[in-house]
């Protein structure tokens, strides 16, 4: 079955992780998406990652995450023939998706408006730290810097030890699906007026939309979210010391909060309304406390789970992965055989599943450059013309 964006060319002139994970999401679904990289000054996600070795390499587990069904072509922007190749194969796109500093890529003479002229159905992506314009506009971020900057670091830890960022760059992630939705948006768009569109992403605004409850929460109130940690607005929905580690209990709403009191045989905590479960919390905390203190967590999540109660114990990533949950999802994809990787690697694919035209991985992340004669060949050039740029460090 043909997978959505079958036919959709996408350039991919991105770095590091939000950008990246934006085009990676439309590779899955079908999108021909052309990585272009400063041969000069490859993506700096090829140099990152916990895999020292591979990051020396230029194949960085950062960059293998979104790497995926990618072609790489490397092209130096910065001169005046690059610029024009890149300009011919922008002639042959449905999107553009950058992620460079607000004005970097006017000032090379490769504007919305300028490109647009050249291909007047172009989706042209912009993302950046805070957004085009406004007093922050010509900023710089990564996603922990977002973090500090949003407030999510502030509200993240406990009363005694914060603020703490995130353990995963999740303002990255979140912005690249972001992006993956508003190209989505513009590409559906078009399909009904037949014009492109200019798309102004900000991480800044993303970690905010990740924290929206807690911004309307202010904007009513006036209190600030506090580092409340494991520990929730109601007892039932907290974190707890068992037999042998720790539980995440998730009794959120009314009918849950019954069910489980039922269950551990205290009725008579049961509450009416949510007021009641404000005013009794404390109690209810020292109660749960000492209950769950009797079995592991293991076997309170079986039991709970079991009764329809929301529980987790706390696991780890290795013991998640380890899941078998995770095997009938289709999530993971394992590589072998890579260029440029010695041994095996698995990727994260789609967080979604579709019953035809679904997510496929059918190519693995490329080395820099590895598609850059290919794609000139495509673009008109003959090999005088591809030895020439070569030979000139342009590709």
């Amino acid at each position: 079955m043909e997978r959505p964006f079958h036919g959709i060319r996408v350039i991919d002139a991105t770095h590091v992780l939000a950008g990246p994970f934006a085009a990676y999401q439309l590779a899955l679904f079908g999108a021909d998406v052309i990585k272009v990289e400063d041969p000069n000054d490859p993506d700096q996600s090829r140099m990152s990652g916990s895999d020292r070795q591979l990051s020396r390499e230029g194949m960085g587990t950062y960059y293998l995450t979104q790497g995926a069904n990618k072609r790489s072509i490397a092209l130096d922007l910065k001169t005046a023939e690059g610029r024009k190749i890149f300009k011919r194969l922008i002639a042959t796109a449905d999107v553009l998706v950058e992620n460079y500093r607000p004005g970097a890529f006017d000032a090379l003479g490769l504007s919305y408006e300028s490109l647009s002229a050249i291909q007047p159905r172009l989706i042209y992506c912009s993302i950046s730290a805070f957004g085009h314009g406004g007093p922050r506009g010509g900023q710089t971020a990564y996603d922990f810097v977002v973090q500090a900057a949003a407030g999510l670091m502030a509200m993240t830890g406990t009363r005694e030890v914060n603020p703490i960022k995130f353990g995963a760059p999740a303002v990255d992630y979140a912005t690249g699906t972001m992006a993956a939705f508003a190209l989505s948006t513009a590409l559906f768009q078009r399909e009904r007026t037949q014009r492109g569109q200019r798309i102004d992403l900000a991480m800044y605004d993303v970690a905010l939309m990740l924290a929206g409850s807690h911004v309307t929460g202010f904007t009513r109130t006036g209190k600030p979210p506090q580092p409340n940690g494991n520990n929730h607005a109601y007892a039932t929905n907290c974190c707890y010391q068992t037999k042998d580690g720790l539980l995440m209990v998730g009794a959120s709403n009314l009918r849950q909060q019954r069910r489980l009191w039922t269950l551990l045989g205290r009725a008579e905590m049961v509450k009416d309304n949510n007021d009641q479960r404000h005013e009794d919390r404390e109690r209810e905390i020292s109660v749960l406390a000492e209950i769950l203190r009797a079995r592991t967590a293991g076997e309170w999540e079986e039991f709970f789970q079991a009764n329809r109660v929301p529980a987790g114990r706390i696991r780890a990533l290795p013991e998640a992965l380890a899941d078998p949950q995770l095997a009938t999802r289709a999530l993971l994809h394992r590589f072998e055989n890579v260029p440029g990787v010695s041994g095996d690697f698995t990727v994260p694919v789609a967080a979604f599943k579709l019953a035809h035209g679904g997510a496929q991985v059918t190519s693995p992340p490329p080395t820099v450059g590895a598609d850059t004669d290919a794609v000139l060949k495509e673009l008109g050039y003959d090999a005088a013309a591809i030895a020439k740029f070569r030979a000139a460090t342009i590709i």
